[in-house]
């Protein structure tokens, strides 16, 4: 099956991209990303692999090793461009998150949400993890969002502002990405706040390709959700089996 991934020219998370395209490569399945131009290949936030301060809050070994493979791969140095998608051409759609500037490429192109809505109104699975809710919460079918109806979570107040607040003091807004918090533009986007469903708090505790406890998503018919990049692994897990 083939498996479209959408992405900004960089800053997106390393984790909830890298992870997904290495589980589902390995699955048997095709993945083709797509950039607003296309042709020339992505790139994450750098900081993700370095650390974000002193070292700490970027990706863990196993997804940056994935992220090193993907790197490497030709379907990730060929990314096709945003307005050559045909929705109908593919059976899943994975939109990752991310958090720094560059991420406003992506999560605010009405050319993308277009092509999105048509992905949507065909019925197959959509993934969406961390800010990339926000790409559903904002496109829209007669004038209301696609997750108007649908259960959903997606980053959480509590995990945003706290990242905010521990790295303020020498990365500004860097975990800021709107002024609006991820979590409040998402509920505003559904007919009910309760839709939204926060999962247990955590801040530290990544689920890994063998242990799922940690980690939390939410499924709604073919519509799987999650919050961040300790979620990435349950969340491609729960996407393969919807294909």
């Amino acid at each position: 099956m083939r498996i479209w991934i959408p992405l900004p020219d960089t800053d997106f998370d390393t984790t909830e991209v890298a992870v997904p395209w290495r589980l589902l490569t390995r699955a048997g399945h095709d993945v083709v990303f797509a950039t607003e131009r296309g042709g020339a290949a992505p790139t994450c936030d750098p900081l993700l692999l370095t650390g974000v301060l002193f070292g700490q809050l970027g990706a863990e070994p196993e997804p940056k090793v994935f992220y090193r493979e993907m790197v490497a791969s030709p379907e990730f140095h060929a990314p096709i461009a945003w307005r050559d998608v045909e929705p109908s051409a593919y059976d899943g759609l994975i939109l990752p998150g991310g958090h720094a500037p560059g991420m406003r490429q992506y999560l605010g192109s009405a050319e993308l949400q277009a092509k999105v809505a048509a992905f949507w109104s065909l019925g197959r699975p959509v993934g969406a993890i961390c800010h990339g809710v926000l790409v559903l919460a904002r496109t829209k079918v007669d004038g209301k969002s696609v997750l108007r109806n649908k259960r959903t979570t997606c980053l959480p107040k509590y995990m945003e502002r706290s990242a905010y607040l521990l790295t303020a003091w020498k990365l500004g807004r860097y975990y800021r990405t709107y002024p609006e918090y991820v979590e409040d533009e998402v509920k505003g986007a559904l007919a009910d706040p309760s839709q939204f469903v926060r999962g247990p708090r955590v801040l530290t505790a990544r689920g890994t390709a063998d242990d799922d406890r940690p980690a939390f998503v939410v499924e709604d018919g073919a519509y799987v959700s999650a919050r961040w990049p300790g979620d990435a692994y349950l969340f491609t897990k729960r996407f393969l089996q919807r294909l």
